[in-house]
């Protein structure tokens, strides 16, 4: 099943505006998976050299998104949005709930 693009527009837009105190926390793997599987999904394979020694963060994010290379870019918004929903119905609260059908009704 592949996703359409407004589906992976709209994931995007929660994963965005998902307060920092919010009931729904994306660890810091969560983070990475969406990181990679947005830049895949919008870019395409890593186009850049990889971050200095010192920028860990950079490296971290480079890396995830490397390790996704050559996964076509349906996938990688499939991959997304799958793993959000997975993330809002482990919550089970009612912005969840309301997230998850915004998302569905795409």
């Amino acid at each position: 099943m592949s996703v359409s693009e407004a589906k992976f527009e709209k994931a995007v837009e929660i994963i965005q505006g998902l307060p920092k105190d919010g009931p729904v926390q994306p660890t810091q793997d969560d983070r990475l998976f969406f990181y990679k599987y947005y830049k895949q999904a919008t870019v395409g394979d890593v186009n850049t050299s990889r971050p200095g020694m010192l920028d860990f963060v950079g490296k971290a994010k480079w890396d995830a998104w490397k390790s996704v290379e050559g996964t076509p870019q349906d996938e990688a918004r499939t991959n997304y949005v799958e793993r959000l929903l997975e993330i809002l119905k482990a919550s089970d609260d009612e912005e969840s709930k309301q997230y998850i059908a915004v998302i569905e009704s795409i």
